[in-house]
């Protein structure tokens, strides 16, 4: 019965088959026939069929109310249930964009598992949109993403801190012997970018274009390493996120960040994300905290600096 109400509310929410069969990785043929063997069970029919449309009968309506009274009770025990549960994890699944994974994963992970030796973390990249899915459908403990927000009340936001772009130069880069650069000096600068697809190339592009700046684009590359050991080799610049710019990188590749205003101005909240707190596992709660408070600190020490 739990399933089927499962299924039958997930039909409601989505208006259609086809779509509460994809959200439900069912086929269309198989969700039909769950559903007719319902209401073939319950002797009552749950939707009229207009057309392609469903609409819900008077009984479909009472059994959708009970569908969420039992998905309530059923959170509810559960979240009694883990309770009961360790709150010492050993598996965590993280969902991140690949920028993500490369400018905030790492420290974290190192914070963790030096904390808890016996914990191992899995991640999982995609687009924001995507991440944001995958904790709802509960494939990730929780995720990690370049959004203030998500747009959608199964989820819960908590922002981490606040990122924007910076300008790094080779330390013997001509440009550098300028005691000031603007946004201007940007124009026909050679550069290296992050190849597009993501928020940070994302927000390249579009202080790029506000300040109608064509930099000399010499490669596209979707690692930041590689474009780190490149810049001197090329003679290039190229604009980073700050949270990726630690001061051994920038000491290692003989590198100089430039402070530009406008840069400054590229702001960009990077949040972590959760699904329904009735679901989360002790453990899963124990890390979100503790994930919290690491960035906590480190906004701290920034501060500070």
């Amino acid at each position: 019965m739990l399933e089927d109400m499962r299924l039958f509310a997930t039909i409601v929410e989505q208006t259609s088959l086809n779509k509460a069969a994809e959200r439900l990785n069912l086929s269309q043929p198989a969700l039909s026939r769950r559903l007719a063997r319902l209401e073939a069970e319950l002797e009552v029919d749950l939707f009229r069929r207009i057309g392609k449309r469903l609409e819900l009968t008077a009984a479909g309506q009472v059994t959708y109310e009970f569908a969420l009274e039992l998905r309530r009770f059923h959170a509810s025990y559960l979240k009694k249930l883990n309770a009961y549960k360790s709150s010492e994890a050993h598996i965590a699944t993280i969902g991140a964009s690949l920028t993500t994974l490369q400018t905030t994963l790492p420290g974290l992970i190192t914070a963790m598992t030096e904390k808890h030796p016996n914990l191992e973390i899995k991640a999982i990249t995609g687009k924001s949109h995507e991440i944001a899915e995958l904790v709802k459908d509960r494939k990730v403990d929780f995720g990690i993403v370049a959004s203030s927000a998500i747009a959608d009340l199964a989820i819960t936001s908590l922002p981490l801190f606040d990122d924007h772009l910076m300008l790094v130069l080779p330390r013997t880069h001509i440009i550098l012997e300028r005691t000031h650069l603007e946004m201007t000096d940007l124009n026909g600068l050679p550069m290296i970018l992050f190849a597009p697809g993501t928020w940070y190339r994302t927000l390249t592009d579009e202080i790029l274009k506000k300040y109608n700046l064509k930099p000399d684009v010499r490669m596209e590359i979707d690692s930041f390493e590689a474009i780190i050991r490149l810049l001197s080799a090329c003679r290039a610049g190229t604009l980073l996120p700050k949270s990726y710019l630690r001061e051994q990188i920038l000491i290692d590749n003989d590198l100089f960040v430039v402070r530009i205003k406008e840069l400054e101005e590229t702001k960009r909240t990077t949040s972590l994300i959760h699904g329904d707190p009735a679901w989360l596992a002790p453990s899963t709660r124990y890390l979100i905290e503790e994930t919290a408070a690491y960035f906590e600190r480190g906004s701290s020490r920034r501060k500070e600096s």
